[in-house]
């Protein structure tokens, strides 16, 4: 991890598309404008991983299907 000190009004680059910078600090709060590309999606981290989660869970019961699908398959005689 890189660790950098910044003041207000103060910015991070990242591969020429992304500009961090530090709006206001108010005691142990840090407001963080964000420029990027469009298609760059950017989230607080709690919502990215409640987004992870509910893919994880709409995923498996996709998967439970397909697995039962294999083993039929697998089963499958056309001689009988």
């Amino acid at each position: 991890m890189l660790v950098l000190s910044r003041k207000k009004g103060e910015s991070i680059v990242i591969q020429d598309q992304i500009e961090l910078t530090i709006l206001s600090v108010e005691g142990d709060t840090v407001k963080v404008g964000i420029s990027a590309p469009k298609h760059v999606d950017i989230f607080r981290k709690e919502v990215y991983l409640s987004i992870q989660e509910s893919n994880r869970e709409s995923v498996a019961p996709q998967q439970a299907d397909l697995n039962a699908l294999i083993h039929r398959l697998r089963g499958y005689n056309p001689a009988d």
